[in-house]
């Protein structure tokens, strides 16, 4: 099982980008979805999230701004970015939750991680 997240990219403020996160492999199932982003001498932190099915959870710092949804397939997930800022700049990832083929319980995979660039 592998993730792979793209779309990242340098945008003046107010800009948009959208990441995708696709996951591949043989997979039973897909859990929970996550989107996290790091900022240079930060933690990582909490960007958007779906748990088991429901509607999107967001950091404050971004709602009303990002949006997360899933893809025509089972397998892609995306991060809608409008209205970017300067203090958005982090480096990107996504995690998903996944019960491998042949395995009987769920593990946590992460993507490689795409850098957003918001320059005012």
């Amino acid at each position: 099982v592998q993730l792979q997240a793209s779309g990242g990219g340098s945008v003046q403020s107010g800009g948009s980008l959208r990441l995708s996160c696709v996951a591949s492999g043989s997979i039973f199932s897909i859990n929970d979805i996550a989107w996290y982003r790091q900022a240079p001498g930060e933690q990582r932190e909490l960007v958007a999230e779906i748990i088991s099915g429901s509607t999107p959870n967001y950091a404050d710092s971004v709602k009303g701004r990002f949006t997360m949804s899933r893809g025509d397939d089972y397998y892609t997930y995306w991060l809608q970015m409008n209205n970017l800022r300067p203090e958005d700049t982090a480096v990107y990832y996504c995690s998903m939750s996944i019960r491998p083929a042949n395995s009987k319980w769920p593990e946590d995979y992460w993507g490689q991680g795409t850098q957003v660039t918001v320059s005012s």
